[in-house]
């Protein structure tokens, strides 16, 4: 397998290029963690989202 990269290392690699955005959606779901429901942090994870979705791209 030389040459080629695996999925799951380019999620890691994408992974860790977004600890930014990661620990601000984090940090939205943690300050009411009782009452989570769906959508509540909707912007917060649309960033991360796209964080790893260009991340994972240029690799």
């Amino acid at each position: 397998m030389s040459g080629r990269t695996r999925p799951i290392d380019k999620l890691a690699t994408a992974a860790a290029k977004c600890s930014k955005e990661g620990a601000v959606y984090g940090k939205c779901i943690v300050a009411d963690y009782n009452n989570v429901y769906k959508d509540k942090c909707a912007t917060e994870f649309m960033k991360l989202k796209d964080c790893y979705l260009a991340a994972y791209k240029k690799r």
